[in-house]
């Protein structure tokens, strides 16, 4: 028996099928092993004196999945790794290498870029070793990415606060946004006109003229205006027309298909890998992390013939790609369909739409050109002044729009009008505007920009931008990224004094020595060396950078108690106003202006801590009894006529509940906060939170309103004992398929069942029939 291992159990699953009996597929679901994330000396991360030599420790969870694979591998006659076509696949085969034991002649590498019949039985014919060289490389990211993680990181604990990150590409990618959100934050808009006019022909037919570009300057308006006036008519002075063609783009990289896919299908980079990963194990696509355009001769006869038979000789047209990557990686093919007469394919309505967008990608890309006839018509008023004009499109072949209509756009089709005729003026319109701040990144954008100035790899887009939101340094508001305040205070702090770590010629720098790595042109220890040492004492340097306490003077208010100016400074549920001469004043008010006041006491002591509690029982007892020691101790001394110690009494720390005011209204804590954690909701803001609608899994709890880290939910008020939770504020009617709480809808979905299991989830997506059966209105 051989034994072939793989990253994924559903990819082993797909390749048992095509393999006979004599072989038995297994899967090492990922990563088996990895560098310590602690930089402790106790974890010894990296062996820095010894040739920065990883210490590598099995993953939690992995130590079970090795077991089964050391027990089928010493059955095996042969093991055959067989991880992904990359650096990462072959680093992660040299993994299971090391931790099977496996000895030479016992293993063998396989590699293959699509998982099909014919793939993995010519992939089985070409064995050959791990690729050291490709290892090195990947070894060389992973210790890389953890010298500047931990280096860079640790400062910003100290300077900063607890917890926050800076990664090597990380730290670039979010500098791209904050850059770009001080360009809006500095932005100051400008006016500017646009001139129109209405006019009609002989026969009354409306023809809308524009006068070209945007006016910024006051007189030129002055003038065209009284021009037109002093002589209301317009003549026909010339019609252009031109044949435009359209060219189908590349087949999709990585980075081209998750920027299309946000385009086209409001997918997130993460949401985009997840389903192309799936459309790869299940053998539907090709290999889908790859820098390459271009497309196999075997992929090009299949659509050839395909267009051919479908379309007609008329529609083909062979073309050849090159990567327009500044870093192009290893030299995979496109992520096409493995079979381009599959139509559709894929398990979940997120793989079948993303199957159909790159099947249409693939095949528009072997196709001719769209053409397209565009007309300007020109019209005069006065010498004086420049030209008005109206302009349209039409399709006079499709070409590739044939497979890929979505980005046809609408024909424009003008007026019949012929050269010399007269237009008169109805109305001249004189629209004022205002310039607007260049547009934040959307994800897509970021991925583009990323790829343009050579930051990270097809594998790292995707995985950079949610730790960027798991970090909390960016929000998305639709498919728009915002730097928070703590992603603007942490990319300031880097540019200020780590500019030259986290710039796009560093990152870019570093990526082509990995290539170097990669392909045998550079030694691991020199490249690292050349990274670590003036690194390290640039950290040094910056170790007596004062701690970044304010970010910035606020303009509109002052201390409610002092009446000083007030500065921004953060805390962990965001900015707040500071009086500037804390800690001398202590006023605050919220970002919004409202005044932050200290706690109140109520009067009650700590449940958890305080004189009535089990711990404070505990304390008083122990007091009482060092109290007695010291009454027999006073006695004796007395009887020998010695001095009597004081006796000092202690602060027991015994807490009593004050009322505080946080990000989300009052709540009730522990006066020894965050010491003792007790937390409550002040009875105000439990009826403001509170919905009256009965939890419907346990006897007598209500939903209330509660905030979490994505923001605001609804959940039983006896909660932790019920966990009953729902994500939209539920409306008090119960499903009428499942009987679970109803909640609000979206702004296109109606009230819909909280439950994600029953139909009645996406009411929109119900049968006319079953709409009308269970009282659906959709929202128009």
């Amino acid at each position: 028996m051989k034994l072939v291992i793989v990253e994924s159990p559903a990819k082993a699953k797909t390749i048992e099928k095509y393999l006979g009996g004599d072989y038995k597929v297994m899967s090492s679901i990922g990563h088996i092993r990895d560098i310590p994330k602690s930089a402790s000396k106790k974890a010894g991360a990296v062996d820095i004196e010894n040739g920065f030599k990883p210490k590598y420790e099995i993953i939690p969870g992995k130590k079970e999945v090795i077991r089964k694979l050391s027990d089928a591998a010493s059955e095996a006659e042969e093991v055959i790794l067989a991880a992904d076509p990359d650096r990462e696949g072959e680093a992660i085969a040299w993994h299971v290498k090391e931790a099977l034991k496996l000895q030479p002649g016992k293993y063998s590498r396989v590699t293959f870029n699509e998982i099909t019949k014919d793939a993995i039985i010519e992939a089985m014919k070409n064995k050959r070793d791990i690729d050291m060289d490709l290892k090195t490389a990947q070894e060389a990211r992973r210790v890389l990415d953890r010298l500047f993680g931990y280096g860079l990181s640790g400062l910003i604990w100290k300077k900063l606060w607890y917890g926050l990150s800076a990664g090597r590409v990380q730290s670039p990618a979010l500098r791209i946004l904050v850059e770009r959100e001080r360009e809006i934050q500095a932005f100051k808009p400008e006016k500017y006109w646009k001139i129109s006019a209405e006019t009609k022909d002989k026969i009354g037919n409306l023809i809308s003229l524009k006068y070209p570009g945007d006016i910024f300057d006051k007189k030129e308006i002055e003038k065209v205006e009284k021009v037109v006036k002093e002589k209301p008519e317009f003549e026909i002075v010339e019609i252009k027309e031109t044949e435009v063609a359209k060219k189908p783009n590349a087949p999709f990289t990585t980075s081209t298909l998750q920027q299309t896919a946000n385009n086209y299908l409001g997918f997130t980079p993460s949401r985009t890998m997840r389903a192309a990963q799936k459309l790869y194990e299940a053998g539907h696509i090709t290999y889908m992390r790859t820098d390459a355009p271009t497309l196999s001769k075997q992929a090009l006869g299949m659509i050839s013939n395909f267009v051919k038979n479908e379309f007609g000789n008329d529609y083909f047209e062979g073309r050849v790609f090159k990567s327009k990557s500044k870093n192009a990686q290893e030299a995979h093919e496109a992520v096409r369909p493995t079979d381009i007469s599959k139509v559709n394919a894929g398990n979940t309505d997120d793989e079948k739409r993303l199957y159909s967008l790159i099947w249409k990608r693939t095949l528009a890309s072997q196709m001719k050109d769209a053409k397209t006839i565009r007309t300007k018509i020109s019209a005069e008023n006065s010498k004086e002044i420049k030209k008005f004009s109206l302009s349209g499109s039409r399709l006079i072949f499709d070409g590739w729009l044939k497979v890929f209509p979505e980005a046809r756009g609408e024909d424009q089709i003008l007026p019949e009008l012929e050269k010399g005729q007269k237009l008169k003026l109805v109305k001249l319109n004189l629209e004022e505007k205002e310039t607007s701040p260049p547009n934040r990144y959307s994800e897509a954008g970021l991925v583009k920009e990323m790829e343009a100035r050579g930051i990270g790899r097809p594998s790292t887009y995707a995985a950079t931008i949610k730790t960027l939101k798991d970090r909390n340094y960016v929000t998305a508001e639709g498919r728009t990224l915002i730097p928070t305040d703590i992603g603007m205070a942490v990319s300031g702090f880097l540019e200020k004094h780590f500019d030259n770590y986290i710039s796009d010629k560093f990152t870019a720098y570093m990526e082509d020595e990995l290539d170097l790595l990669a392909e045998g042109k550079e030694d691991y220890v020199k490249m690292l060396s050349n990274f670590y040492e003036p690194f390290t004492e640039q950290i040094k340097e910056k170790e007596g950078v004062e701690k970044i306490t304010n970010i910035g003077e606020v303009k509109g208010f002052s201390c409610p108690k002092c009446g000083g100016p007030m500065v921004w400074k953060l805390s962990r549920g965001g900015r707040f106003m500071s009086c500037a001469n804390f800690p001398d004043c202590d006023g605050a008010r919220t970002e919004e202006g409202k005044e932050l006041t200290g706690p109140k006491e109520i009067g009650k002591p700590c449940p958890k801590c305080g004189v009535d509690s089990e711990v404070g029982k505990e304390k008083i007892r122990k007091e009482e009894e060092r109290y007695q020691k010291w009454l027999a101790k006073k006695e004796k001394l007395e009887a020998q006529g010695k001095p009597v110690p004081e006796f000092k009494k202690k602060d027991l720390k015994l807490g009593v509940l004050v009322e505080r005011e946080g990000k989300y209204g009052k709540f009730i804590s522990c006066s020894r906060y965050p010491t003792c954690k007790y937390i409550e909701e002040s009875e105000e803001q439990k009826k403001a939170n509170s919905t009256g609608v009965k939890c419907t899994e346990c006897a007598d709890g209500y939903m209330v309103k509660r905030m979490g880290r994505f923001g605001e939910f609804y959940s039983c008020s006896n909660y932790p004992d019920c966990k009953n939770a729902i994500k939209a504020r539920p409306t008090g009617e119960l499903c009428p398929i499942c009987g679970k709480l109803m909640m609000e809808g979206t702004k296109t979905i109606p009230d819909r069942c909280s439950v994600k299991t029953c139909p009645m989830h996406r009411p929109d997506k119900l049968s006319p029939e079953e709409q009308k059966k269970y009282g659906v209105e959709l929202k128009k």
